[in-house]
Formats: structure tokens, C-alpha cells, sequence
């Protein structure tokens, strides 16, 4: 499946140091994963849900049909299923989960309060990833909504059991990264001082968009080379400078 700019591929040189980033909410929920049922709400191509089987009991993961049908081709395990399903109807899945995990999803999309309520009336401990605003470095026109900590806790409060925000931080190494990628947005949105990219209908945006991606990223492979999952950590201070905020929920061991 080629990079549109919504999901992020799993086998794509050109964005390692994003899978890096990702798949650290993954390790994460990997540690409280061991022997428990989990559904992965927004799968993508599945590498995270593997990552999860190789732990849990069981592992459901659901995303759109064209996502699925490549992690199902990528990721044959055990105790893996993925399923076709729409997300904004979570709450029709019908099934009990022990943990639910669902990262870079929710700035998807329209309800987000509705899918964690779904997320929580089917699952005993949730775990949610989403980009800090403070920290974005470059427009997606996938994103409907990017929050702080303090509005995510705001939004989640009311809807999540004992809701609490942990970030994940990058090292310098990552920091630089992001700031070189940040100019070299800044130097592509210089082309465009009015901000006529606003007027234009959203297809040609998003058809533009995975093609400037890529190009930022190709002008920063020298510094993503040395970048791994040693890089990212997740700890609950400095939420302000974290890269992304982690939203905890439940019984979470």
C-alpha cells in the first residue's frame, strides 16, 4: 500500500524515524500486553498489532478494509486477527477486551469523545496516543484536531476511568531530527506566503501531501540513520515538550 499521508507504512525507509516514534507507544503497551485479550482500534499495516501477539492472548486489530487486507498478507501469527471495520461504529464490535491500545487515531477523527467512550464500554484498561500540538512541526490535513495535555485530559476526564497523560519524549538526537524537519517545511510554505493551500479542495491537498512528505523526509536520511528505539521514551514529565501525549486509562497494571 503506497503512502497516502493518513497511515503511516510499515516498510518505508523514508519513515523510519516516525515508525520508531509510533511503534514506542507500542512497546509500551507491549509491557502490560502479556496474556491478555487486546484489540488495536486504527492498526494501520499491522506491525504494532504483531508486536503485541507476540505477548497477549489474543489480539484483535481493526482498521479500514484497504489497511487490513495488507496487514493480514504481512502478519501471519498466532492469536493475530484483523478485521475490516469502521471505526466511528467501534461501539458495534460486540466484543470484551482486556486492553484496549488505538495510537495516532484519534485526530482522525470527527467524534473523538464517541470512540473513547466506545473504547472504554469495550475494553477494562485503555491505552491512546495522539500528537502534542506544541510540538507539530508541519500541517496534515488528515488531522480534524491536534490538543495540548491539559485539553486532551479535558476531553478524556469525563468518558475515561482514572484518565491520566503520559508523553513520549525523543532524545536530542530526535529533537534535532524534528527541528530540521520543521525548516524544511517552513522553506516548502514559503512558496506559498498567502496561504492559498487553504482555498484548494481537499483532495488535491491531501494528494499533494504525501508527495512533499516524503520529500522532507529525503533531505534528512543522513540524520534518521542514526535514530532507533533507544530514542523515545515515555515517562509522565515535561508533557509540554513531548512529542506525542499518551492517554491512560483503566485498570492498567
Amino acid at each position: 500500500m503506497s503512502f497516502t499521508g493518513e497511515r503511516l507504512p510499515g516498510e518505508s525507509d523514508d519513515f523510519a524515524v516516525d515508525r520508531e516514534r509510533h511503534l514506542a507507544a507500542y512497546r509500551f503497551a507491549r509491557t502490560h500486553a502479556a496474556g491478555r485479550r487486546v484489540l488495536d482500534a486504527g492498526c494501520g499495516e499491522g506491525y504494532g498489532a504483531a508486536l503485541l501477539a507476540e505477548v497477549a492472548a489474543g489480539v484483535v486489530a481493526v482498521d479500514r478494509p484497504e489497511a487490513v487486507q495488507v496487514a493480514a498478507a504481512r502478519h501471519r501469527m498466532p492469536g493475530l486477527a484483523f478485521r475490516a471495520f469502521d471505526l466511528a461504529r467501534l461501539e458495534a464490535l460486540g466484543e470484551r477486551f482486556d486492553l484496549a491500545v488505538s495510537f495516532q487515531v484519534i485526530e482522525h477523527l470527527p467524534d473523538p469523545a464517541g470512540f473513547l467512550a466506545a473504547l472504554v464500554a469495550c475494553s477494562d484498561a485503555q491505552v491512546v496516543t495522539t500528537p502534542n500540538r506544541l510540538m507539530s512541526v508541519s500541517e496534515n490535513p488528515y488531522h480534524l484536531r491536534e490538543w495540548t495535555a491539559p485539553e486532551l485530559l479535558a476531553l478524556a476526564a469525563p468518558i475515561v476511568p482514572d484518565a491520566r497523560l503520559l508523553g513520549v519524549h525523543g532524545s536530542a538526537g530526535v529533537l534535532a531530527w524534528e527541528r530540521a524537519r520543521g525548516e524544511q517545511v517552513r522553506r516548502l510554505l514559503a512558496w506559498d506566503p498567502l496561504g492559498l493551500r487553504r482555498l484548494l479542495p481537499a483532495t488535491v491537498v491531501q494528494r499533494a501531501f504525501p508527495r512533499l512528505a516524503r520529500l522532507v523526509r529525503r533531505r534528512l536520511t543522513g540524520a534518521a540513520s542514526a535514530i532507533g528505539p533507544d530514542d523515545f521514551t515515555i515517562g509522565a514529565d515535561r508533557l509540554d515538550t513531548a512529542l506525542d501525549l499518551v492517554l491512560v486509562g483503566g485498570r492498567l497494571p
